[in-house]
């Protein structure tokens, strides 16, 4: 498990991205073809962080942190730069 401070905090949100050309515009991780989705799956089926940073190599632990901020933003309907000003 991993522990954010409020510099990693604020940087959080910066791994999720949106681009139109990535995944059809789903918000992915980092650019790269792994969304929100996938990740909240993986852990919704019992997989440990632990289990998914070995498994998936190029995944950090800040972008398992960063989906669930993200997660948390999107069901409390929550406007994404509202929370960021929270930790700047």
């Amino acid at each position: 498990m991993i522990i954010l401070n409020k510099n990693m905090m604020n940087n959080l949100l910066s791994r999720i991205t949106i681009d139109k050309d990535v995944c059809k515009g789903k918000p992915t991780i980092r650019r790269m073809r792994f969304t929100v989705a996938q990740m909240l799956e993986l852990m919704a089926a019992g997989m440990t962080e632990v289990e998914i940073l070995n498994d998936y190599p190029y995944i950090e632990a800040e972008d398992i942190a960063a989906c669930l901020r993200y997660a948390s933003c999107v069901v409390s309907n929550r406007n994404l730069l509202q929370i960021e000003r929270e930790y700047a």
